[in-house]
């Protein structure tokens, strides 16, 4: 089998499973977790579900970064970041950049101990700001997924 061929399907599907990870959390389990009846058992619900999810995350985040620096390495695509109508391959770069400083220097540098802080004082709050911020992220990731797509099959340049 073609290296070519694996690393791109690793790719994808390290995609696929990070920003469809992302929706899930975004999607379902944040409005699940706010709609919770007891509002100071909101922030240790989300936080019991992320759990589970993050070392999946950080595997997720990690291929996609590797297996693209491997394809734009093998095949010297370096100067496609030079050209305007490559403007989707930064947009890639950007939101994996986004998500390697949260999952890996973020969270457990600051952010558990902030959530912990804020969510201890005002829980609804905390789990609405965190619900937004997913929101964001989940909006900036599919629109970045989406023009990678549209850009890798020429519809962008």
């Amino acid at each position: 089998m073609d290296i070519d061929a694996i690393a791109r399907a690793l790719h994808v599907l390290a995609v696929v499973h990070w920003i469809g990870g992302l929706s899930f959390v975004t999607l379902v389990v944040l409005p699940s977790v706010n709609r919770h009846p007891i509002e100071s058992e909101r922030p240790a619900m989300f936080e019991a579900m992320e759990r589970s999810f993050a070392p999946q995350a950080k595997l997720s985040v990690l291929t996609a970064g590797l297996t693209g620096f491997f394809l734009v390495w093998r095949h010297d695509l370096w100067d496609r970041f030079l050209e305007a109508g490559m403007w989707w391959m930064h947009g890639m770069v950007a939101i994996w950049a986004i998500f390697t400083f949260v999952l890996f220097v973020a969270e457990p540098l600051v952010l558990h101990r902030w959530f912990a802080v804020r969510a201890a004082r005002a829980p609804g709050a905390t789990m609405r700001l965190v619900a937004r911020a997913h929101a964001v992220l989940l909006a900036l990731s599919v629109a970045a997924t989406a023009a990678a797509v549209l850009g890798a099959h020429g519809a962008l340049y």
